[in-house]
């Protein structure tokens, strides 16, 4: 604030002499009090004739204005008196700007943080999050912090996370786990976010006791998938839920989809969202726009696939390659689909297992680890050639390893074919 914004005329302040100061043709006038304190209490009026009550002190060695309210709102002497409870807060090392923003930050709730962390944070690239992973921090905290959700972030304490992880490590460890490195991040942005008067409103992240106390639960990592022998059996049996007529259309479609995992090696939400919008039947390609790890890409389709994507484009009225009759529009599981896919292969399937199985295959078949990498869109930071040196946003250019891939299970479809018949079950009524 200039010297010159600062000036103004010295008078005797009250309700006539206020009304009746003169309108500045352009920008603003002001007018201090002469008769009493507090000093440095005045009015402004603008160019529009409005007037409003100030306070004006040097706070830290700089002049700053703060505005008491609008003449009308509140009278002259009642000006002065909240002018004078500026001058006391002021002398304090704060205005009562300070503690309403103070208010404001102390106040914040766990959501609202969810709510600006999702809006402001960017990812290592400077974009902004997936909307999986926007989805998935709103479900957990609505679901494992619930109750906490829309109270003050700042009132969690460490023996609250150490009593809630405890009880949602009983019914899921993973999960747990997944909770709270989501509520850990919230925390440490509320930290850096939220710092009225460069104060922050928490000194210390509370999901911290989970490391003091050694309470995370272990990553098992998994390694399930179809085994070899038995790739051959789930291949036919698939076919044979496509085209029979005692399947419905949800298992028909839970069966499409397994095989699109299997010739794809993508990830369960990536083939269940994706839309016709992102599938180009005459090229041969997929795509996937805004991926888990940000990097978007087109893959190949093999000939097998492309057939079953055709079929289904022939028949479909939604804009997902994979519908439901669901809130969510596309296919949410496939349970009972991978329950058949798990007795035909003689051990628990999950939708992921399928990914793991498309990479056991690829190796089988001495596909490089970089290409199937590529393949699965798994790129890790580090990797020299792949960083600097190949093209991973169309990866149309491996669509014969794609291809080995899908005659390899047509292939093991045929043997088991041979000497196997593999039976549907009777009652066939989801997916």
């Amino acid at each position: 604030m200039s010297e010159r914004e600062c000036a103004g005329v010295n008078m005797k302040l009250n309700k006539t002499n206020v009304e009746s100061l003169p309108t500045p043709v352009s920008g603003q006038s002001f007018y201090w009090d002469w008769d009493g304190l507090p000093k440095g209490f005045g009015v402004r009026v603008t160019a529009s004739g409005a007037r409003s009550y100030v306070i004006q002190k040097r706070i830290d060695g700089i002049t700053k204005r703060i505005t008491l309210g609008a003449h009308g709102s509140i009278t002259c002497d009642q000006a002065k008196v909240r002018a004078s409870e500026e001058v006391v807060l002021i002398s304090k090392g704060s205005t009562s700007s300070d503690e309403k923003k103070r208010a404001k930050a102390v106040s914040v709730t766990l959501r609202e943080v969810a709510s600006a962390y999702i809006a402001e944070r960017r990812t290592s690239k400077g974009g902004p999050l997936a909307e999986r992973t926007k989805q998935d921090i709103l479900k957990h905290v609505d679901k494992a912090f619930h109750d906490w959700a829309d109270k003050p972030i700042r009132l969690i304490t460490r023996d609250m996370c150490s009593k809630r992880f405890t009880g949602l490590s009983a019914k899921g460890p993973t999960q747990a786990n997944a909770s709270f490195r989501y509520l850990r991040a919230l925390i440490n942005y509320a930290k850096e976010a939220y710092r009225p008067g460069d104060v922050p409103i928490i000194l210390e992240n509370p999901v911290s006791v989970l490391s003091g106390k050694r309470m995370w639960n272990p990553n098992n990592a998994k390694n399930g998938r179809i085994p070899m022998e038995k790739i051959g059996d789930v291949w036919n049996l698939l076919h044979e839920k496509r085209v029979s007529d005692a399947v419905q259309t949800i298992g028909k479609t839970g069966a499409d989809i397994i095989l699109f995992l299997l010739m794809t090696g993508a990830r369960w939400s990536e083939a269940a969202e994706l839309k016709w919008e992102n599938v180009d039947i005459e090229v041969a390609a997929w795509h996937i726009p805004d991926p888990k790890n940000h990097n978007p890409v087109f893959f190949p389709i093999s000939k097998q696939l492309r057939s079953i994507l055709a079929e289904r484009k022939k028949q479909s009225e939604s804009p997902y390659v994979f519908p439901s009759r669901g809130k969510a529009g596309f296919i949410a599981d496939a349970r009972f689909s991978l329950g058949e896919v798990s007795e035909a292969a003689g051990a628990h399937i999950t939708a992921h297992d399928l990914r793991r199985t498309f990479i056991s295959i690829g190796v089988s078949l001495k596909i490089e680890m970089w290409k199937l990498k590529l393949l699965t869109n798994h790129i890790s930071k580090g990797d020299v050639t792949i960083d600097h040196y190949t093209e991973t946003s169309d990866l149309r250019y491996l669509s014969h390893e794609i291809q080995q891939i899908s005659t390899w299970l047509g292939k093991q479809g045929a043997i088991a074919a041979a000497g196997n018949v593999v039976q549907l079950r009777k009652r066939n009524t989801a997916a």
